[in-house]
């Protein structure tokens, strides 16, 4: 039966053939799935650094401060010591709230990875995840 001008393979119909262009076409997108996995991975680990940075922060504010409180009187400063806690807490708030969504968002990234991994059985030791 031709179709298309040309024999056909034997051994081959054109079902095999779509399929294994098919097959080709599923890993080159499952590829991309990947780096694309990988790079939100990597804006991930950026905004858990961004995080823990946030979180010490207030951190080497407040060591400052206690080192050098036999200098200054507690009453006497309050009307700076009270929005300067207050705004260390909304950091370390803010630090926080980074580390826990950036680690679920890790988590949730490496099992999209394991997923599509074992998809393809040569995959397994090139990606980790």
């Amino acid at each position: 039966m031709e179709t298309s001008g040309l024999p056909e393979k034997e051994g081959t119909s054109k079902k095999d053939e779509r399929s294994l262009k098919g097959g080709d076409e599923d890993e080159s997108v499952d590829m991309s799935r990947v780096q694309l996995l990988l790079a939100e991975k990597r804006t991930s680990l950026a905004a858990l650094r961004t995080g823990f940075a946030i979180f010490t922060l207030p951190l080497s504010v407040t060591t400052v401060l206690v080192t050098t409180s036999r200098y200054y009187n507690f009453i006497e400063n309050l009307h700076y010591l009270i929005p300067l806690l207050f705004l260390c807490a909304l950091l370390v708030t803010v630090g926080t709230y980074l580390i826990f969504v950036s680690l679920i968002r890790h988590r949730h990234q490496n099992e999209q990875i394991r997923k599509i991994k074992m998809k393809h059985a040569a995959w397994k030791d090139l990606v980790d995840g």
